[in-house]
């Protein structure tokens, strides 16, 4: 069965009653070419366990299954359940989890689902839940080696910017954080059906081991509310941001960047990971 197939794309539709739902963002992939790419990229092989997000009908879900030991899918949509027992029925491997991939308890279902395989999670992310579903696979530590998604081009560009940078945004240092993000390819609309707007774009992101800082006292949440402050006021200066993000006064948050050797006169995007650890600590200090 060809599932990059608009015909039996219809056809599956058809039988089960099912329509895309834009509510779930849901756009099936008929570029025969785009999933193997993506599995491929996962580095996921023999020995391997994979956590996919959103299987829609199964186009990416087949192409993991083919190489890891094990895959189990996240989908919030039920309806979906009747099409991937049918898709995925030559795949002894899979095993379907229905549910919301921000509400399930993702460390328990590693925990038994994936006993001592390293496991990468790979899916075709909805493009408006993009930064929660990618913070909660982050920020929660899970014991998983990389994460490989294809995500719309402009969140993509913004995910992958190195911190210090025009394109960086307070995101970008949260996956720098956690990560080492790497921008690998597009996708044009023409890929998907229905077609969507914009150009997409695959991720991977390779979980640090540690993290290349070290937050004052170890204040990760701290840390990253320092951060969202600046650029929740991108335009002005980072003290200026800062301050009023934070509601310090802005004597104290200049005091703080000239004790941490900062120039009180950059911008959010012209600091570095390192350099809010510095500011961080001078405020703390």
């Amino acid at each position: 069965m060809a599932l990059t197939d608009l015909s039996v794309i219809r056809d599956l539709c058809a039988h089960y009653d099912f329509s895309l739902s834009k509510g779930f963002g849901q756009n099936f992939i008929i570029n025969p070419g785009v999933c193997p790419r993506i599995a491929e990229a996962s580095g996921i092989g023999p020995g391997w366990g994979a956590l996919e997000i959103g299987p829609g009908i199964g186009v990416l879900t087949e192409q993991l299954a083919e190489r890891a030991d094990k895959v189990v899918s996240v989908e919030v949509d039920t309806r979906l359940q009747p099409l991937l027992a049918e898709t995925m029925a030559g795949h002894p491997n899979f095993k379907l989890v229905l549910g919301d991939v921000l509400k399930v308890d993702l460390a328990a279902l590693l925990k038994a689902e994936f006993p001592g395989m390293p496991v990468a999670v790979c899916a075709n992310l909805p493009y408006y839940i993009t930064s929660p579903i990618l913070m909660r696979l982050l920020e929660e530590r899970l014991p998983i080696r990389s994460i490989t998604v294809m995500v719309q081009k402009e969140a993509a560009q913004r995910l992958c910017a190195a911190p210090g940078t025009r394109q960086a945004g307070a995101i970008s240092y949260a996956v720098a954080y956690y990560a080492a993000p790497e921008l690998l390819f597009t996708v044009q609309p023409g890929s998907f059906y229905p077609a969507p707007k914009v150009t997409s774009a695959v991720i991977r992101l390779t979980l640090h081991d540690t993290p290349p800082v070290q937050p004052a006292n170890g204040d990760e949440r701290g840390l990253f509310r320092l951060i969202r402050a600046a650029f929740s006021q991108r335009r002005k200066t980072a003290a200026n941001a800062v301050a009023a993000g934070l509601g310090l006064p802005k004597s104290r948050v200049t005091a703080a960047l000239q004790a941490a050797g900062l120039d009180a006169r950059l911008r959010p995007e012209q600091l570095t990971l390192a350099d809010y650890c510095a500011l961080q600590a001078a405020l703390c200090g």
